[in-house]
């Protein structure tokens, strides 16, 4: 695959076959991605790749807690609520998604099983958990440099015929994820990147988000 054909054509995947992934091929692409820049080659992150038992904890400590009502727990600070323009993009994407998935505004059942997917990593049969060197933990620009990584890890799973979707909800009670992953303590839990094979027949996997034109996002000085 050319590399906009990839850039192109990747999208974010909330339904997987059951088919698992091998590892080999989840070695290959992380090698792909580890080839993302970093300040001053610092390389600050680490992946944990999470399938089988240890995922199925996971995924059942999340959901517990959460319909149990406890709070979130990251262990990165919350952006809050989305506000202005990004609060319409985010429902925007909904939307769509909803749309697609024929889930009604008062359809609070179907809206609620939408979200716990979330929390369950959208039942992929693969995790990686994204995590930051802790001594850069304070600063933004290994922020920045995790950005980089985790977009060449879904660059390169698309690559090679594998879909995946960065989902928050899924380390959002990160001392299950901790705990089942076996997390070093000098390693801050950043996000998680759900994979696997596409399953083409879920209708959310057909939804593209819309993207501003160029001239919407860009200046151009001097020329």
């Amino acid at each position: 695959m050319e590399l906009d054909q990839a850039m192109q054509g990747r999208r974010s995947i909330r339904g997987f076959k059951k088919e698992p992934v091998k590892r080999e091929l989840l070695e290959e692409i992380i090698a792909l991605a580890n080839r993302a820049p970093s300040s001053m080659n610092t390389q600050p992150w680490y992946f944990h790749v999470l399938t089988g038992e240890p995922l199925e904890a996971v995924r059942q400590g999340n959901s517990e807690r959460m319909l149990g009502g406890v709070p979130p727990v990251r262990e990165i600070v919350d952006h809050g609520a989305y506000e202005g323009v990004h609060r319409d993009r985010q429902v925007e994407i909904a939307v769509q998604l909803f749309e697609a998935m024929g889930i009604e505004r008062n359809d609070k059942e179907k809206r609620q099983d939408w979200v716990m997917r979330g929390f369950r990593q959208f039942d992929a049969p693969v995790s990686v958990v994204v995590c930051l060197d802790r001594d850069l933990v304070d600063g933004t620009i290994a922020h920045f440099d995790l950005g980089a990584v985790t977009y060449g890890l879904v660059l390169a799973a698309w690559s090679k015929g594998l879909g995946s979707v960065i989902n928050g909800q899924g380390i959002m009670q990160s001392p299950v994820v901790r705990e089942h992953a076996g997390i070093p303590d000098d390693q801050v839990i950043m996000t998680c990147v759900a994979l696997g094979w596409p399953d083409e027949s879920f209708d959310a996997n057909s939804v593209v988000s819309r993207r501003r034109p160029v001239e919407n996002m860009a200046r151009f000085v001097g020329f």
